[in-house]
């Protein structure tokens, strides 16, 4: 058993914290978000959520500490998303500076303010609103059901306590999902910035020379249907603890 960087919890243990036995990076750790063998974090209730953004907020704390400039937290579920264990778990990549998409989202525009208000005025690509998030499908997404989940007003503070709704709310948008489609493998990132937000990406379609080569995504889901369908499913699995 690698040795623990962080457990919450005792007796048993609910979160634990371990080094990445094959690393990418210099620091990489996984978060295993529940002791009960959780296939999918959707199965994941409120309160374990909760302690899974604790552990995110914690680790980036003391990333920050000993001088690392951005932590970079995402989940990869299912095999063609990466993942490589069945047991729903997160990512924590240590870096020493912000890395190129967060850095270009920083640009004196503010483009989540924009797919917010676009989204606003077209309700219809409109998902959730929670305890002060939207989740939306954006226009031009790079896959059907893709999401964009972050705070309506304008915040930096990715690791604050807004990030347990956040969490919480990403496990009712994969319900939703998985009863729209089935169990589809996908990949969640966190962007911390002038405004952070999550971005949730289904890997229901294959990259190929259009979308690699000329950056020109094919949707065959249109997103406004792709929001309705998970309207329906959130309606069908009120309810949450």
């Amino acid at each position: 058993m690698p040795p623990e960087a962080l457990r919450l919890g005792h007796d048993p243990w609910q979160v634990r914290v371990v080094p990445n036995l094959y690393p990418a990076f210099e620091r990489h750790e996984i978060v295993i978000h529940s002791p009960e063998h959780a296939r999918t974090f959707a199965q994941l209730p409120t309160s374990q959520t909760a302690l899974v953004a604790e552990a995110w907020r914690r680790r980036e704390a003391v990333a920050l500490e000993e001088g690392y400039a951005y932590v970079h937290a995402f989940i990869n579920e299912g095999r063609s998303a990466g993942a490589s264990l069945e047991h729903s778990h997160s990512q924590l990549v240590w870096l020493r500076e912000t890395p190129p998409v967060p850095r270009a989202e920083a640009g004196t525009r503010c483009r989540v303010c924009e797919l917010l208000a676009a989204g606003a005025s077209h309700r219809s690509r409109l998902v959730a609103e929670r305890n002060d998030l939207a989740a939306i499908c954006p226009a031009a997404g790079r896959t059907p059901y893709e999401i964009l989940l972050a705070p309506v007003a304008h915040d930096g503070n990715a690791f604050g306590p807004a990030l347990d709704s956040a969490l919480d709310l990403l496990a009712v948008l994969v319900q939703a999902l998985r009863s729209v489609e089935g169990p589809v493998p996908w990949n969640a990132w966190l962007h911390a910035g002038p405004h952070w937000h999550m971005e949730v990406v289904p890997r229901l379609s294959t990259f190929a020379g259009t979308e690699l080569g000329a950056g020109i995504f094919v949707l065959t889901v249109a997103p406004e249907d792709a929001a309705a369908a998970l309207r329906r499913a959130l309606q069908r699995h009120r309810g949450r603890g």
